[in-house]
Order: C-alpha cells, then sequence, then structure tokens
C-alpha cells in the first residue's frame, strides 16, 4: 500500500533502471525517522523521500530505503515480521564519512552506539552506529599516519 500522494519524483522503471553494481535497499518502519539518522549522523544527501521510499547519496554510493508498509504482500514480509532486529549480520560501510562527527550527532540525537570511534588494526579509524531500526552502519576513514 502506498501513502504518498501525487507523482513519484521520477517513475519507478525509470529509477530502477539507472541503478548499477551493488545498491542496497532497507525496509525501515519509519522513513522520516530513517532520514533524520542518514542527514544529521551520516551527513548523507537525501536525494528524495515520500512516506514510501527514500533515496539517499554520499561518499560516491547510492543507497534506497522503502517503508514496512510497502512490503505488504512483498517476499520479505513473513520475515519482517518475525524478526525482533534487523539488519544483524551487516555492516553498512560508509567509506569516508568520518566515525568521530558520525558518533556525536548519533550521541546528540539519541542513536544507540555499538562501538565508539577508534582505530582499527586494518587502517581505518570506525564506529559501530546503529540507526531506529537496528541497522548498523560503520562511518571510516583512514588512520592519519
Amino acid at each position: 500500500m502506498k501513502l504518498r500522494s501525487g507523482d513519484a519524483w521520477m517513475p519507478a522503471h525509470d529509477y530502477a533502471l539507472s541503478l548499477k553494481a551493488l545498491t542496497v535497499n532497507l525496509v525501515v518502519s519509519d522513513i522520516e525517522e530513517a532520514m533524520r539518522f542518514q542527514q544529521n549522523v551520516l551527513q548523507a544527501r537525501v536525494v528524495y523521500a515520500d512516506p514510501d521510499i527514500a533515496v539517499v547519496t554520499g561518499y560516491g554510493g547510492q543507497w534506497m530505503f522503502h517503508a514496512d508498509h510497502t512490503y505488504e504482500r512483498g517476499p520479505v514480509t513473513d520475515r519482517l515480521a518475525r524478526a525482533r532486529q534487523r539488519g544483524v549480520g551487516v555492516e553498512l560501510r560508509l567509506h569516508g564519512c568520518d566515525p568521530d562527527t558520525a558518533a556525536a550527532a548519533a550521541r546528540k540525537l539519541g542513536f544507540r552506539i555499538l562501538a565508539e570511534p577508534k582505530d582499527a588494526g586494518h587502517g581505518l579509524r570506525e564506529a559501530f552506529l546503529c540507526d531506529a531500526d537496528g541497522y548498523v552502519w560503520v562511518p571510516d576513514v583512514p588512520v592519519r599516519a
């Protein structure tokens, strides 16, 4: 079921055909809350958002969100209904997103911090942050010498 009134920013068919390589589509309980995290914590840019779908870009990538209600009869509907937490076992990494800035914003806005920013042995400074739906975002930058 769609809640949007009026036309979308572009026809779904055109958008689907524009996608290349790997894309990520996250099913979320509240688009507005998801965008609050994306903009204020990760400093991502919202390309488009309505109550049904959002498209975000940042750090050289683009990803999208669909609200739960858009998946009423979709292939993941049953799994969503049974899920206690979403995204377990998936790290959504944003290379070039400063982990210290993102963690400070997450803390200020009341989002969960799984791991504070630290320099990891693989050469990246990273933090592990949870959005409102429990997806784990890992902003990282190269460790400064």
